[in-house]
C-alpha cells in the first residue's frame, strides 16, 4: 500500500522493529491500536460504525460487511502513521454474544445478530432444560440462545460453522473459518475447566458447527497472502486468536497477577480479579474465564453510573464533587439501584432501591450514592473472596467513574487496598498485548 503523496515513504520493514495491531470491533466503531515490543502506543485510529439495525420483537442486527468495510479502512488511516509491512502480528477483540451462521467458505448466510438482541427468549427457556445452571448461556444475550433461534431461521445444509464477531474478522485475515477462543465461546457453551465442548450441548445445536477453540493471543496461521495484499499488510503477520471486548479493555489495564481487581463504574457496576481458581454460581451470576495461567471471575451488580445520571447530569457530578469532603462518611445507608431487583452481591430479584432519607443538601445525598454504591463493591469483592477468590491487593478502575478522585477515596476507604491508576483503558491496546504476547512466547 503506498504512502499518500507527499508523505515520505516508511523504513524497509528489514531495518524497524516489529509492530503488534490490536483491532477491537464494538457495537459503535471499530479501533485499531499499533504498539511496539516495548509496549509503547505507535499509533492509534478509529472510525465509526452506523447504528445496528432494529426490528421488531427485540431484534438488534447488522451486516458484517460494514465491519470489514469499516476495518479496511481503518488500516488504510493506520499506514499514514506506521509501516504496515513491519506489523509481525494481530489480533482481534469483538462484542460478547454477537454472533452469526456462515458457510464453508465463511461467507455470512445470516445477519450478525448483535450483543443486546433479545429474539431468542423460548431458546433460553429451552435450555433452562438441558444445560447446567452454571453455564453463563442462560440469558437472551448470550450467543448460545441466538445461535439456536438462527438455526431455524435458516437452511441448515448451507451452515457449516457458528462464527463469533471476533472469529469472523480474524477469518478475513486467515481464510481459515471455524476457530475461535475460549472467552467469545463461554456463552455459547463452551467448557473451559475441561477445555471442551460439553455433551449436552448437542440436544441445542450440532456439533460439527462448533469452532476450535484456542487461548486468546494463541497463534491461528500466518497472514493469507490474498488478505495481505488487500489489508497491506506483511505476508509473514501472525493473526492470533481474539478475545472479548471487556476481556480485552481488562488486559490493558495492565493487571497481572492473583490479587489484582479491575472494578468498571459504567451504567453498572462490574467487579473481576484474578484468583487461582475458577468460580461458577449461578445465584449470584458469576462465572470464571481463563487468564493466562489463573482465572479471571467477576460479577455484575445493578447498580452503577445510570443511579446516579437519574438524578445528576455530568456537569452537576462534576461540580459536587468538588464540595464533598470524602475523609468522612454520610451515615446514609443506602443501596442505590435504577430498578427493582439486584443480583449481585446480594440476590433478591425483589430488592427496593434504598435512597432515603434525602437530606435538603445536594452534595450529601449525592455523596452518599457514592458511599452506597462503593459499600456495594465492598460486598462484592467480600463476596467473590468468601466463595475462594482472593481479596484484592490492588484495585484498578475503568469506566466514566474512574475520573472522579473523590469517589476513588471514598471506596478506598471502604476497600481498604491501593487504587492504582489503570495503564491503559482501550479494548484495542490489550488485543495489541495479544498479538506481542504471540511473538514473545
Amino acid at each position: 500500500m503506498a504512502p499518500p503523496e507527499g508523505k515520505p515513504s516508511h523504513q524497509s520493514s528489514n531495518h524497524v522493529s516489529p509492530i503488534y495491531i490490536g483491532i477491537d470491533a464494538g457495537t459503535s466503531g471499530i479501533r485499531a491500536c499499533a504498539i511496539n515490543k516495548n509496549g509503547d502506543i505507535l499509533a492509534s485510529r478509529s472510525l465509526s460504525l452506523p447504528l445496528p439495525e432494529h426490528t421488531d420483537e427485540g431484534g438488534v442486527q447488522q451486516d458484517p460487511a460494514i465491519w470489514r468495510n469499516t476495518l479496511m479502512a481503518v488500516l488504510q488511516q493506520m499506514a499514514q502513521d506506521i509501516d504496515l509491512d513491519a506489523v509481525a502480528a494481530l489480533g482481534i477483540d469483538g462484542t460478547s454474544g454477537t454472533v452469526m451462521l456462515v458457510n464453508e467458505h465463511d461467507e455470512p448466510l445470516t445477519p450478525a445478530l448483535m450483543y443486546n438482541d433479545a429474539r431468542a427468549y423460548s431458546e433460553v427457556q429451552r435450555l433452562k432444560e438441558i444445560a447446567p445452571t452454571s453455564s453463563p448461556v442462560h440469558a437472551v444475550t448470550a450467543g448460545l440462545p441466538k445461535i439456536m433461534w438462527l438455526a431455524e431461521q435458516t437452511d441448515k445444509r448451507l451452515v457449516r460453522h457458528i462464527s463469533h464477531q471476533a472469529d469472523w474478522l480474524t477469518g478475513l485475515f486467515t481464510h481459515l473459518p471455524g476457530h475461535s477462543d475460549v472467552n467469545n465461546c463461554l456463552k455459547t457453551g463452551y467448557e473451559p475447566i475441561n477445555r471442551n465442548w460439553p455433551d449436552w450441548l448437542d440436544q441445542a445445536v450440532s456439533r460439527e458447527w462448533l469452532p476450535k477453540v484456542r487461548k486468546p493471543g494463541e497463534p491461528v496461521a500466518s497472514i493469507n497472502a490474498d488478505a495481505a495484499r488487500l489489508f497491506g499488510l506483511s505476508k509473514n503477520a501472525m493473526i492470533v486468536a481474539g478475545t472479548t471486548d471487556s476481556h480485552a479493555a481488562i488486559l490493558a489495564t495492565g493487571i497481572r497477577r492473583v490479587g489484582d481487581a479491575v472494578t468498571s463504574l459504567g451504567s453498572t457496576l462490574v467487579t473481576k480479579i484474578i484468583s487461582p481458581k475458577p468460580i461458577f454460581n449461578s445465584q449470584y451470576g458469576i462465572y470464571s474465564q481463563p487468564f493466562g495461567d489463573n482465572w479471571l471471575v467477576g460479577g455484575a451488580s445493578n447498580s452503577g453510573g445510570a443511579v446516579l445520571r437519574k438524578y445528576f447530569n455530568d456537569e452537576k457530578m462534576l461540580a459536587l464533587s468538588q464540595i464533598i469532603d470524602a475523609e468522612h462518611n454520610t451515615d446514609l445507608d443506602y443501596y442505590p439501584l435504577l430498578t427493582t431487583g439486584e443480583r449481585f452481591p446480594i440476590n433478591d430479584p425483589a430488592m427496593q432501591p434504598r435512597l432515603s432519607p434525602r437530606p435538603d443538601n445536594e452534595a450529601l445525598f449525592f455523596q452518599g450514592m457514592l458511599e452506597g454504591i462503593a459499600k456495594i463493591e465492598q460486598q462484592a469483592y467480600q463476596l467473590l473472596h468468601k466463595l475462594g477468590a482472593a481479596y484484592p491487593t490492588s484495585v484498578r478502575t475503568v469506566g466514566g467513574g474512574a475520573i472522579n478522585k473523590k469517589w476513588t477515596r471514598i471506596r478506598a476507604k471502604f476497600l481498604d487496598v491501593d487504587m492504582l491508576d489503570a495503564e491503559h483503558t482501550e479494548a484495542a491496546y490489550g488485543s495489541a498485548l495479544l498479538a506481542r504476547q504471540a511473538q514473545l512466547r
